[in-house]
């Protein structure tokens, strides 16, 4: 497929979407991460958590954004995203990406940041966080931890990232 409906995820979808990322991730730790988030209130942003769909409403990916914090200011974490293995390398990950990038510039939100692999975040232009002076509680390779501005004329904060307790960080 070349493009992909995308929606903000819906009760009905946590089910397919517990078996996206179980699929997607070698542990169910990524599934236990996504169902703790979605019990944080203040962690949870509704319409930020996104599914793609084939044309027959099904899920087959996903992209979830959260709060965060750096050095106590509002920031957003990009994590996890996954896609059924069947529809990997289709678009169907990178679709629900921008989708949840885009509702959350659309909320008046700013910094993004996601920890992964530096060859396929910065698409969505991502850059090392090292460049805005954002650093994670731990150690990771510098290309690995990137952020984005999503409005680029705002101030973003600069310091340690605080992650919500359900990264258990």
């Amino acid at each position: 497929m070349s493009t992909w409906n995308t929606r903000p995820e819906t009760a009905e979808d946590v089910p397919a979407i517990r078996d996206i990322v179980l699929a997607a991730f070698p542990t169910a730790e990524e599934a236990g991460i996504v169902d703790a988030l979605r019990a944080d209130a203040e962690a949870w942003i509704d319409g930020l958590s996104v599914v793609s769909t084939t044309p027959d409403g099904t899920p087959v990916g996903y992209a979830l954004i959260t709060r965060c914090h750096v050095d106590g200011e509002s920031a957003l974490a990009l994590a996890p995203c996954a896609v059924l293995p069947s529809f990997q390398r289709t678009g169907a990950g990178s679709a629900a990406i921008r989708a949840v990038l885009d509702a959350a510039r659309a909320m008046g939100e700013n910094l993004v940041l996601v920890l992964g692999h530096a060859d396929y975040y910065p698409r969505f232009g991502f850059v090392p966080a090292s460049r805005f002076g954002i650093r994670p509680p731990f150690e990771v390779p510098d290309e690995a931890m990137m952020a984005m501005a999503l409005d680029e004329t705002r101030p973003v904060p600069t310091g340690t990232i605080q992650y919500p307790a359900a990264f258990g960080v």
